[in-house]
């Protein structure tokens, strides 16, 4: 591009074109004598619009920030000027990203101004310093997302006053606006570079769901670092060894509890730059167990960026601060500004798999980015949908859900395991994200509210129940015969939604559908909550994949299945022995490809290798198959749905020879309410076995109706409970 003007028109030239006598020239330009009686001088102007146009883009337009990044991590800044004064002025004045580009050009060629001083890296999400830095009254759109941080900045300008979270329970319970968690986040992020933190450096996030676990979180990302994130009742061995192998250099811990248990450990095996505190105060703190590291608490790392933010940008005067800042002696504080490239690593997320030390999963930007921005085919979230949430935070499903949910404007609340029950009738949320187990404890307790009521009610609850699941089964099945049968029950279920359905629907309080993620949907609970009208969506994903693969939608919610995949995402079923690919309907190993794979294990090479194949295949470790498509019948809808039938690794081989997979077997067993937990053993032995843990109430109670121990008797013997055990485990 050329750059006009009427004394002399200039060339763009190639860095590599500056000879060493051309270099010396245009730093004497930037020297402190270039603002003195020498200023005029026109072939040192000459010289610098000769930098600048090799180095910048001009056309007829005013300067302005183009949307697109350089592979370096620079501005591209676009202008025309009709006089070289004219220029300068929008260079210094009117818009001051180009300064940002000009530190940045300057620290590429190593020009000196005045005393020397180190340029500091200060790195941003894209869309966050381009509102912290330029006036812009554009709305952005999520196309205009480089870095899972982008997100707030659009969410507060379109959900601005909106209940972005609800945190009851910490204290002090808090309520935040998109606005107002925009700005807590960005000055935790400020915070951290007061205090010292660089980008890409890794900082530990040790704590359970909270609003601040997301300002830190988001802060954490916002400058460029990483966070490394695990939960508080891990052991201490697990998080010294996650905080070493990280190669973390400070830490963030959830409250003084926390801190107390670990600090000892800490003290003696790692060496924090400082610790952060988010709940709590330093006076609960273990005294001179850390002596010589910094502490901050939560409100105090808010009050330092948030005045740092505005010293640094004189009230918000983003141009005055520019015109300050772009004398040549001090270059913006010599801070060089890059912005943060969708494929920096985001997070490590440390997940142990079956075997071996936690390995640490590199999730991008990207990965993260393709959940935000294909979670809505699933869950069809609106700006006055409610979400409550229970997940720790560091659960890559509860994390990728929390990040889509905010992108969309809906409001979060955050409960606990204690508080869930009242939450879910206080808030009634639209949509609960959650695990398995949630729901199962939720379908145990409907069936022992049932169980305890009146003989009349309970028969008829039950009667009802097992009504409706036959008639769920019989509108599966494409057959005449069947359709005969549905015809026949589906009064019966319309009476029984009536009557029933209707009051435990309400005491659930989940108005629009349950999401369960994170491990295997039992099926007997998926069928209870078809039966009684309570919508549950099923997915499938790994840490190793940010983690949703698959997921059941509200308008093809198939059974049995793990629905179909995520946009631009890929199946393949593998035949364990040869590698080939298989057709639709053989079982085989699953294997999936991308944009949301991980880039890799960190600093282990060897298991990256392993996980991935060189065509971005991710090799999954589970079983399944993907399901056939058909022209006709109701199976019709289910075509490329993906149904999973246990793990590689977990697949029994007796001694006999039999294969046996024993997540059917544990399945089933779960159904009685006498068994908590089960695990299905046996491997290289004659005959299966199983480890137990009884639900010890339950199994109590039916005792003493059988008469088997007196009515005011406590526990029972180990004879006992075995032996009950016994009997359901043969029944179920």
């Amino acid at each position: 591009m050329i750059c006009t003007n009427p004394m002399t028109t200039a060339t763009p030239l190639p860095v590599s074109y500056f000879s060493t006598n051309r270099m010396a020239m245009v730093s004497s330009t930037f020297s402190p004598d270039y603002y003195g009686p020498g200023a005029a001088d026109i072939t040192k102007r000459h010289a610098v619009f000769q930098f600048l146009v090799s180095r910048f883009h001009f056309n007829n337009s005013k300067m302005f920030l183009e949307k697109q990044f350089s592979a370096r991590r620079g501005f591209r800044v676009s202008c025309e000027t009709k006089s070289m004064l004219s220029m300068g002025l929008h260079l210094i004045g009117r818009v001051g990203m180009a300064a940002l580009s000009l530190a940045w050009a300057m620290q590429v060629l190593n020009w000196k101004s005045g005393p020397t001083e180190e340029i500091k890296i200060r790195r941003c999400s894209p869309n966050n310093l381009q509102s912290a830095l330029v006036s812009s009254n554009g709305a952005l759109t999520s196309d205009d997302w480089r870095a899972v941080p982008d997100i707030w900045r659009f969410s507060a300008q379109k959900y601005g006053d909106q209940v972005a979270v609800v945190d009851p329970h910490h204290d002090p319970p808090t309520s935040m606006t998109y606005k107002q968690l925009e700005q807590e986040i960005l000055d935790f992020s400020e915070g951290l570079r007061v205090i010292g933190v660089k980008p890409d450096e890794k900082l530990a996030l040790f704590a359970d769901n909270s609003y601040r676990w997301l300002v830190a979180d988001q802060g954490m990302m916002a400058m460029g670092a990483v966070d490394v994130v695990r939960g508080p009742r891990s052991s201490v061995e697990e998080l010294i060894q996650i905080y070493n192998h990280s190669e973390s250099v400070a830490l963030a811990v959830d409250n003084p509890e926390l801190f107390n248990r670990i600090a000892e450990t800490f003290s003696s095996k790692a060496t924090p730059r400082f610790v952060i505190l988010l709940w709590g105060e330093k006076s609960s703190l273990t005294i001179n167990i850390m002596e010589g590291i910094p502490i901050f608490n939560y409100k105090e790392l808010i009050g330092l960026g948030r005045e740092s933010r505005k010293a640094f940008f004189d009230s918000g005067d983003a141009s005055k601060l520019i015109s300050l800042q772009i004398n040549m002696g001090s270059l913006w504080k010599h801070y060089m500004y890059e912005t943060i490239s969708s494929d920096d690593i985001a997070t490590l997320v440390y997940t142990s798999g079956t075997t071996g030390n936690p390995k640490g999963v590199m999730l991008t930007h990207k990965n993260l980015l393709h959940q935000i921005n294909n979670f809505w085919e699933i869950v069809p979230a609106q700006p006055t949908d409610k979400f409550l949430s229970m997940l720790p935070p560091w659960h890559a499903y509860e994390r990728a859900c929390e990040y889509f949910i905010f992108a969309n404007g809906a409001k979060q609340v955050y409960t606990t395991v204690k508080n869930f029950k009242v939450d879910l009738q206080q808030y009634e949320p639209h949509y609960v994200i959650s695990v398995p187990l949630v729901f199962e404890t939720l379908y145990s307790g409907i069936q022992k509210q049932i169980s305890t009521s009146s003989t009349l009610r309970k028969l008829l609850a039950f009667t009802f129940i097992k009504i409706s699941m036959a008639y769920m089964e019989m509108k599966r099945i494409y057959e005449l015969w069947a359709r005969i049968v549905a015809a026949i029950l589906l009064p019966i279920h319309m009476l029984a939604e009536k009557v029933v359905y209707s009051k435990i629907q309400s005491a659930i309080g989940i108005r629009k559908a349950g999401v369960s993620g994170g491990s295997s949907l039992p099926t007997h609970v998926d069928k209870f909550f078809e039966a009684i009208g309570v919508v549950l969506l099923n997915g499938y994903g790994m840490t190793e994949s940010s983690p949703v693969l698959a997921a059941r939608r509200l308008s093809n919610n198939v059974l049995g299945s793990v629905g179909h995949p995520i946009r631009h995402t890929e199946f393949k079923i593998i035949d364990a022995e040869t590698g080939k690919s298989l057709p639709h309907g053989s079982k085989g190993i699953v294997r999936v490809r991308g944009p949301q794979v991980m880039k890799g294990y960190y600093k282990n090479p060897l298991a990256t290798k392993q996980a991935v194949d060189e065509d971005g295949w991710l090799n999954t470790g589970d079983l399944g198959w993907i399901a056939p498509y058909h022209s006709r019948g109701k199976s019709r809808h289910c075509g490329g749905v993906i149904v999973l039938e246990g793990r590689v690794k977990d697949t029994i081989v007796l001694s006999t020879g039999e294969n046996v997979e024993p997540l059917e077997l544990e399945e089933a067993a779960m159904k009685s309410s006498f068994i908590q937990q089960i695990v299905v053993i046996g491997q290289d032995q004659r005959r299966l076995g199983a480890i137990v843990v009884p639900n010890k109430e339950e199994v109590l109670e039916v005792a003493k109706k059988l008469s088997i121990v007196d009515a005011d008797a406590t526990e029972l013997s180990k004879k006992q409970i075995t032996s009950l055990l016994d009997k359901e485990l043969r029944k179920w």
